[in-house]
């Protein structure tokens, strides 16, 4: 009875955010109809994301260089990622930076929020960045545990003090990094509908990525990005970003953002650079699937090359006008040959994409209006045949 209470409160909680959103999007899109807009992207090259210049192609118009000598692991739900997030924090002796888009009430969002407590207590400097809608649910002794240990929490655009142009563009990026050189970024959130093994309508399925090496820099400073907007505080020096970073393994990666309110599309970018890449697969998991035309003009040409591109949504939904707005483009998509297929066990929330099993994404963006054109999102693009394989894989887990 009280799971069932709860589950009746984030409804009605999340019905009300959402008609909030959703009066917010019209406003704005009335007062920014001037403002820019993701790139058409009509002309491609002819590259394949095997092609060695693959690479170098995205780096460039992703803005991030692909780095070597990272060690990257797949975290399947939450079962395998708040563990790793609780030995990340732990494993801090210098710094923790930590944002997060979700976060609410329950056993695991207090156990994360006393282990950064506890390391400020032992002299940690941890910067924590909540955005001001998706936390707005967050236990305030939570929040006062850690400020009390010494933590400094800051919020990302509070609603209050906001003009109305930046009040519907969120931070839904996740960051977690102990010492700038291990980290953890993904899709989940922190509630008990993360946590377990994906598999029943209560515990949602999800993906993160473990991150050490050289390209932990770069998530760094896709936090310090933010920090910076929201503190005025510029991070530097080694315990954010350590001159002497030492090789972890040997798998090629970059981390990936995109900016609107800047003008910076670059997820659009390297998502139809990849889909036009594919010459046998394309992997899609995406819970709220809504491709621009940018997107959705590159996967039906995909299959119509004779690509197999699989999509798989969620069977179970918790914004109803979203599945209803992707099914509208559905027939559209199959008519070009892609397979579309929901996922029933419970809640699909992973990001994923994985073309020809040899390179993949894993990320906060969904492929919709609202990350692909209003929130700043973050991805890690991997270039590793045996890490696109475990993704892949992990479809059917």
């Amino acid at each position: 009875m009280l799971r069932e209470a709860s589950r009746l409160r984030d409804r009605r909680g999340f019905g009300l955010v959402l008609a909030a959103m959703v009066a917010i999007t019209l406003l704005v899109t009335l007062l920014v109809t001037g403002s820019p807009r993701p790139p058409a992207l009509d002309r491609l090259p002819e590259l394949a994301v095997s092609d060695p210049s693959f690479a170098a192609t995205v780096a460039a118009h992703a803005g991030a260089p692909v780095v070597d000598g990272n060690d990257v692991r797949i975290l399947l739900n939450g079962e395998k990622i708040f563990p790793a997030k609780l030995g990340v924090i732990r494993e801090a002796r210098r710094t923790l930076t930590y944002a997060e888009y979700f976060y609410k009430d329950g056993p695991i969002a207090t156990e994360i929020a006393n282990a950064i407590a506890e390391r400020c207590r032992e002299g940690v400097q941890a910067k924590i960045l909540l955005d001001a809608v998706g936390t707005f649910r967050m236990p305030r002794q939570d929040v006062k545990a850690m400020k009390e240990a010494g933590c400094q929490v800051a919020t990302f655009r509070p609603l209050g003090r906001l003009a109305l142009r930046q009040s519907n563009h969120r931070n839904h990026r996740r960051v977690l990094i102990a010492d700038g050189v291990v980290g953890i970024t993904g899709g989940s959130g922190v509630s008990w509908k993360w946590s377990g093994a994906g598999r029943t309508h209560d515990h949602w399925r999800d993906t993160d990525v473990h991150l050490a090496g050289p390209v932990v820099a770069q998530l760094q400073a896709a936090f310090a990005e933010n920090w910076r907007e929201a503190t005025g505080e510029i991070l530097g020096g080694d315990g954010y970003f350590p001159a002497a970073m030492p090789s972890a393994g040997a798998v090629r990666a970059h981390v990936v953002t995109s900016s609107p309110t800047a003008g910076d599309y670059q997820l659009t970018s390297l998502f139809v650079l990849a889909v036009a890449g594919a010459r046998r697969t394309v992997y899609v998991t995406n819970p709220y699937f809504v491709p621009d035309d940018a997107l959705a003009n590159a996967f039906k040409a995909a299959a119509r090359r004779g690509v197999r591109v699989v999509v798989l949504v969620p069977g179970i939904i918790d914004h109803e006008l979203v599945r209803e707005a992707g099914r509208r483009h559905f027939g559209d998509l199959f008519r070009a040959g892609i397979e579309i297929y929901e996922y029933g066990a419970s809640l699909l929330h992973s990001k994923t994409i994985v073309v020809d099993d040899v390179w993949a994404t894993v990320g906060s963006t969904n492929l919709d209006h609202r990350s692909l054109a209003l929130n700043d999102e973050l991805n890690v693009a991997v270039y590793d045949p045996a890490i696109a394989s475990a993704i892949s894989r992990s479809r059917r887990a």
